[in-house]
């Protein structure tokens, strides 16, 4: 299990009866979570005092809308770190941010770091990469990022949050593709990255209506990815909110895809720690490898 007990702008508050109670910096949301199976533990006036509420359709983070209980702001700032973001009330209950990613974040971030304080900085490429937590995080710690992602709007956020973060400076590269075609150019092109990190979706989209599905498209990909890992790679960071996959299914394809390089393959799923230390809540599964 990696855990995630927050931070200055994170806590998960309370959880139960498939929701979860969370606080994104000042502003507390109350929305749909299907591993929350047992009962909430604080009052129910804690949770009527949400300031935003998820309803509708949410079988497989299917689009609904935001009851909105104050008056809140289009967008506000948040922070991890020296990377400073924006969260918003999108129609797919997110807000912008996956926390329980920090457990990842703050492991390529060492791991970035003491390479380029051993003079060789890292190349690092971020699949599916949404708002750009994960991309800003490596580069301030001193890599060159690609970043890639299916959505024009999530590629905008992300450079909204470079701007927030004072990080324009940065080497990253911002790119608006396909996943699966970028890595078989990439493979073509004999480019190698240092460190890749996938966060696939179960279903989505390419820009031009190229269809991804995790249980089979990801088998498709691994390959490929194996192909653009350079010699001396670090690292390789799989996390799926595949409910009905499990952690061991996405080892054992990892295994296979990563068998000639040697190296640590770990995996599990990512946790959130409640606020109050006492409880635990899952919310995906990760599979991760390392070269030492």
């Amino acid at each position: 299990m990696l855990e995630t007990r927050g931070w200055d702008d994170y806590a998960l508050v309370d959880f139960g009866h498939g929701r979860k109670l969370e606080r994104y910096g000042a502003i507390t949301v109350d929305r749909p979570e299907p591993q929350a199976m047992g009962a909430p533990r604080l009052p129910r006036k804690r949770w009527e005092a949400a300031d935003a509420v998820f309803t509708g359709n949410d079988e497989d983070d299917g689009p609904g809308r935001w009851r909105l209980n104050r008056d809140l702001p289009e967008t506000w700032p948040m922070a991890f770190g020296d990377v400073r973001f924006l969260g918003r009330f999108m129609s797919f209950r997110h807000v912008g941010v996956f926390p329980e990613q920090a457990a990842h974040w703050q492991w390529m971030a060492g791991r970035v770091a003491a390479r380029k304080a051993a003079g060789r900085p890292m190349r690092i490429l971020n699949l599916f990469g949404y708002t750009g937590l994960a991309s800003l995080v490596p580069a301030a710690a001193g890599a060159e990022v690609t970043h890639i992602d299916a959505s024009k709007k999530a590629i905008g956020w992300a450079r909204e949050n470079q701007a927030l973060s004072g990080l324009d400076d940065l080497p990253i590269r911002w790119i608006c593709e396909d996943a699966t075609k970028f890595v078989a150019r990439e493979v073509k092109r004999g480019n190698v990255y240092d460190g890749i990190l996938l966060d696939p979706p179960k279903y989505g989209r390419g820009p031009k209506g190229e269809i991804w599905d995790l249980y089979q498209s990801l088998p498709e990909m691994l390959p490929m990815i194996e192909k653009i890992l350079s010699p001396q790679a670090n690292f390789l960071v799989l996390t799926a909110y595949a409910i009905r996959a499990s952690f061991l299914a996405l080892h054992e394809v990892m295994a296979d895809t990563l068998a000639t390089r040697g190296g640590r393959l770990e995996s599990g799923e990512l946790v959130l720690r409640d606020e109050s230390g006492s409880r635990a809540l899952s919310t995906s599964l990760y599979s991760r490898w390392s070269a030492a």
